[in-house]
């Protein structure tokens, strides 16, 4: 996936809720130009930021791992946990 497929893919999820840019900005506790940056694709982007966005639109992240494993956010399975600079744990589900 390209950052321009992530993009589209928050650009129609805004959209298809009826969010603004500010308006999903203040939810995802980002900034407005963070979201415009995010919508166009711009690869330097910061992860944690794209994940909060994600996670207020209600998308999924999946991640295919080497072999045909899965490990989502939400799912099935046995967990492991990442914690990342005091930040709460993000569980994630390898299938």
């Amino acid at each position: 996936m390209t950052p321009a497929e992530i993009g589209q893919i928050v650009r129609a999820a805004r959209k298809a809720q009826g969010l603004r840019q500010d308006q999903l900005a203040g939810a995802a506790g980002v900034g407005v130009r963070f979201v415009s940056e995010l919508e166009r694709g711009k690869a330097t982007v910061r992860l944690e930021k794209v994940l909060a966005v994600l996670d207020t639109l209600g998308c999924t992240v999946r991640v295919e791992l080497p072999g045909g494993a899965t490990a989502t956010s939400e799912g099935a399975g046995s967990e492991a946990v990442a914690e990342a600079d005091g930040a709460d744990p993000q569980r994630f589900s390898y299938e």
